[in-house]
């Protein structure tokens, strides 16, 4: 792959991934052609969650139309203080489960949304991204899909977005066949 003249500087993912891993193969690292999904991290609690206990949550309500990726990619707001507005981690997708909220987070049984229904995504070991890939500002949104070749290669938050190109027909294809949504008249 030719990487743009921007990126150059940017070490090539597959090693930046690696170093990380420890010996040799803990986890694999994202093929270009993988589907990843880019969810915030609200809270440093839930970056803990995702790291100690392997798993991701996302209530059903608001949820992406699929959550059946290979990949999630963490995107930290403010809350994060200097590491903040930044796609910072990663992990593999080794499963989901529909849960309650009761049954994810049992301290919280009193919570408003308790009996409320959540996506538990459980995730291989969480892996961190050196460099981060940066948004040069504040953004506004619950959830981004794109693909591992645009994680290897974007030096800023907007460029994960698949622009009009037959990698975005390609992202566009695996999500109908992961949702089993069929177009009218086929």
């Amino acid at each position: 792959m030719i990487y743009p003249r921007e990126v150059q500087d940017r070490q090539d993912l597959s090693q930046v991934v690696r170093r990380h891993l420890g010996s040799e193969g803990e986890s694999r690292i994202p093929a270009e052609q993988d589907l990843v999904l880019v969810a915030i991290l609200n809270r440093p609690r839930d970056l803990e969650i995702a790291r100690t206990l392997g798993w991701y949550r996302i209530p059903l309500g608001t949820a992406p139309r699929t959550v059946r990726v290979d990949w999630l990619a963490f995107y930290l707001p403010s809350a994060f203080g200097e590491q903040r507005w930044s796609v910072r981690y990663l992990a593999e997708v080794r499963g989901i489960e529909l849960l309650t909220r009761r049954e994810l987070l049992y301290l919280e049984a009193d919570h408003p949304r308790a009996a409320h229904p959540y996506y538990k995504l459980q995730l291989g070991p969480l892996l961190e991204l050196d460099p981060p890939i940066p948004s040069r500002g504040w953004r506004r949104f619950s959830f981004l899909y794109t693909t591992g070749d645009r994680l290897y290669t974007a030096v800023d938050l907007t460029q994960l977005r698949v622009p009009p190109s037959r990698a975005r027909e390609r992202l566009w294809r695996m999500l109908r066949e992961r949702t089993g949504f069929v177009p009218v008249g086929v």
